[in-house]
């Protein structure tokens, strides 16, 4: 194959484009494996990129997409080999480094992670960033003192891609779920992906704004960020967390101390890019297994095909999209 299909962004002086092209095999970036995408997926990331004024992408031309899950065709690296199944998300797929939207990718060794045998390509897809980012939340909070008797968890964002799943691994480690969300037709959906409560996310701002609210959360996973956060923080028990992972609502808010003054409470900041290896290959193998989640290809995640993707990019930036999107791109290894 001298070239493979790819969707890429290109900035020149006469402008941006994003769309289809044919890459040469030549261009295809430094690394140790290739590999043969089977899925992608989309998410916010890769909507700002596809994007002329996204501020994610580090240079051009650049072919786009965070996550892929495929099979190695070829390694230099002794620790996969041809025919391995592998899985890879952050690091600088799609950003800095040709990414997961393409028909062939080529990696360093060191981002691959084997896919666990419980999970297809596909089931790794539907989790993608946004599962390891939700996972990586649930561990976070649990290394700060979480336990399913502390009380109900709070997840905002919850129709979306990181609120989605994160709602429904907390359901299978044995918590409480409270899911926040401006979409009140998915309350029957969060409820299947095991939510105890839905509320709309009007109901955490108090008539009268105040950093200190009714202590009703023991913790809370946070994807949306901006001005919410303020009301989260102001509702959490003594000693709770937020894992705040996203800006989907804005990068600011207006801040208080007492909070973390006067409750003790904790803000933890959620990167899935920069995670290091050894955490990654825990929490994949968590997800693989008992934290993987029910309905995750019935419920919360919904297959495209790969001429389906440009659409599917525009509609995460309008925020019309529930649960997790999976590309087709060479499809089931």
């Amino acid at each position: 194959m001298e070239k493979y299909r790819a969707f890429a962004a290109r900035k020149t002086a006469d402008g941006f484009s994003a769309g289809f092209e044919q890459r040469k095999m030549e261009e295809m970036p430094e690394g140790e494996v290739t590999v043969r995408v089977a899925y992608s997926s989309v998410n916010y990331k890769d909507g700002l990129a596809a994007t002329a004024n996204g501020k994610v992408v580090a240079a051009y031309p650049r072919t786009l997409g965070i996550d892929l899950a495929g099979v190695v065709v070829q390694s230099s690296a002794p620790r996969f080999r041809e025919g391995d199944s592998v899985v890879a998300t952050g690091y600088g797929l799609g950003v800095s480094h040709d990414g997961g939207f393409a028909e062939l990718a080529r990696l360093p060794a060191d981002w691959l992670v084997p896919l666990p045998e419980s999970l297809s390509p596909k089931e790794a897809m539907a989790l993608g960033t946004a599962g390891f980012t939700a996972a990586l939340s649930l561990r976070r909070l649990e290394d700060n003192g979480l336990r399913p008797d502390r009380g109900p968890v709070l997840v905002t964002g919850a129709s979306g891609g990181v609120g989605g799943i994160a709602v429904a691994l907390l359901a299978r480690a044995g918590y409480e779920v409270t899911a926040s969300t401006g979409r009140a037709s998915e309350r029957d959906y969060l409820t299947r992906l095991g939510a105890t409560d839905v509320i709309d996310r009007a109901a955490l701002a108090p008539e009268k704004p105040s950093p200190l609210l009714k202590q009703r959360f023991a913790a809370a996973i946070d994807p949306v960020g901006g001005e919410g956060l303020r009301h989260v923080l102001g509702s959490l028990q003594y000693g709770g967390s937020a894992a705040v992972s996203g800006m989907a609502g804005g990068g600011e808010w207006q801040a208080s101390v007492f909070p973390f003054i006067l409750r003790g409470v904790n803000l933890l900041g959620i990167d899935s890019v920069a995670c290091p290896m050894e955490t990654r290959l825990e929490l994949w193998r968590a997800m693989a297994d008992e934290w993987k989640p029910a309905g995750l290809l019935t419920d919360i995640a919904q297959e495209i095909g790969f001429d389906e993707l440009p659409e599917r990019l525009a509609d995460i930036l309008r925020g019309t999209i529930r649960g997790r999107t999976v590309v087709r791109i060479g499809g089931d290894a």
